[in-house]
């Protein structure tokens, strides 16, 4: 498999502008600080998002009106009617109708730029600017499961999904992409449990915001999209949240802003104001003070046109998991900033999640992972975006260190080869 590298000559440029400007031209932020902005060579693009609260960044920072604040007053957030058709519109790019990037999964990166997932394999150079959020999506079961116990826990489910397999049904689970997020915090959740999600359930792809509709008629057993859905479902009395995926990996990285490598190429100044227009948007998004003023937005006719009863609780850490257990608990909630340590892109979870697709088979176990991650993550511009808004940088490197998960075991970075090692079910090729 083929991995294109792009340039980087362009941003070195920019580099050199970002510091040459970083005494001028000044704005000032809520908090005090100060944010240098070089002019950007374009004012606007185009960007993509899914109805999932982890897009909140990019709308509130148009409402908000923070891309016009950094010079970039054209940009549009056009939404998506499932991953597949955000991989389309990114494959077309806003010169053919599509977008420049946006609100994707994690993985997609990867998955795009060696072409694993595109139109005959071709692959379409991407970058990931910055982390969208952490945490704060579910693994959603259907009632009629609600008295097996089954929770963070999935064994539970072991028995009953046997004896539906051997009464010869199908046992349809859903996520939302092929290697995505959802995708893998289920096969984690299930194989944890002694589930073989390859052999003992039906994984099916289903659109985030068509998820509640298909589980309430009978479409699927269990489900992992992101919020609002899960909260949504246990509101319509529709089925139950076994776990937060917060539960299974404590501050787990979930979707990215992500763009075209050829836009970025093509426009560092413009990139480094649309990555700071996000990240003030984090910000915003983080203070709990506006967390009510955030549901309504986003919910919104024009953006999610979901009702704020189904958005605010889980943003708060207030989960109803629909089975009799509530929890109010500021770590489950969803988090866009933490001090720059949710925005900020470690490549070390870019790992994992390569190494997890390595385990599922969607990547071969030979792909360099290390050469993967450094042509697509461009942490050095987050670094500059940051420090344009004068944020401290001194604690951010390429690596968070080791990842611990609810069942104990542990990611390093530095050898992946032990963490696959330590799973029992896999399906590596």
């Amino acid at each position: 498999m083929t991995l294109i590298q792009p340039t980087r000559r362009s941003f070195l440029k920019s580099a050199v502008s970002v510091a040459a400007t970083a005494a001028g031209a000044r704005l000032a932020l809520p908090g005090g600080a100060w944010a240098a902005t070089p002019t950007p060579e374009v004012t606007g693009c185009t960007l993509g998002y899914i109805a999932l609260t982890d897009s909140a960044p990019l709308i509130i920072a148009f409402e908000k009106g923070f891309y016009a604040k950094h010079g970039m007053p054209d940009v549009k957030v056009e939404k998506q009617a499932s991953w597949g058709a955000t991989r389309d519109n990114m494959a077309l790019g806003s010169a053919g109708g599509g977008i420049d990037g946006g609100h994707i999964l994690r993985p997609k990166v990867h998955l795009y730029a060696t072409g694993k997932v595109m139109q005959n394999n071709q692959p379409l150079p991407m970058y990931t600017l910055l982390s969208l959020n952490e945490d704060c999506q579910g693994l959603s079961v259907a009632q009629a499961y609600a008295d097996t116990g089954v929770g963070l826990d999935s064994s539970p489910l072991r028995e009953a999904f046997a004896a539906k397999r051997a009464a010869g049904q199908e046992i349809p689970v859903a996520m939302t992409f092929p290697g995505g997020t959802h995708d893998l915090w289920m096969r984690y959740w299930l194989a944890a449990g002694g589930i073989d999600p390859t052999k003992d359930v039906d994984l099916i792809v289903v659109p985030p915001p068509q998820m509640v509709a298909n589980m309430k008629v009978g479409n699927m057993e269990a489900f992992c999209v992101g919020e609002p859905w899960n909260e949504q479902l246990v509101n319509q009395g529709i089925g139950f949240t076994a776990a937060t995926t917060g539960e299974v990996w404590a501050n787990h990285p979930e979707k990215v802003l992500g763009m075209r490598a050829a836009w970025v190429d093509a426009n560092p100044n413009a990139t480094l104001a649309l990555m700071m227009a996000v990240m003030e948007a984090q910000i915003w998004c983080e203070d709990a003070a506006n967390k009510d003023e955030m549901a309504e937005i986003i919910g919104r006719r024009q953006w999610y046109n979901v009702p704020v009863g189904d958005i605010i609780g889980r943003i708060k850490g207030e989960v109803n998991y629909g089975n009799g257990r509530t929890a109010s608990d500021p770590a489950l909630a969803m988090k866009f900033w933490r001090g720059g340590a949710t925005s900020f892109p470690w490549k070390s979870l870019d790992a994992w999640f390569i190494t997890e697709n390595k385990r599922w088979g969607y990547f071969p176990g030979d792909l360099d992972t290390k050469a993967t991650v450094d042509a697509t993550n461009r942490s050095d511009l987050w670094l500059q975006a940051a420090a344009g808004l004068g944020i401290d940088t001194s604690a951010f490197g390429d690596s968070r260190g080791t990842e611990t998960f609810f069942d104990g075991k542990i990611f390093d970075p530095a050898n992946a080869d032990a963490y696959l090692d330590s799973q029992s079910i896999k399906a590596m090729v």
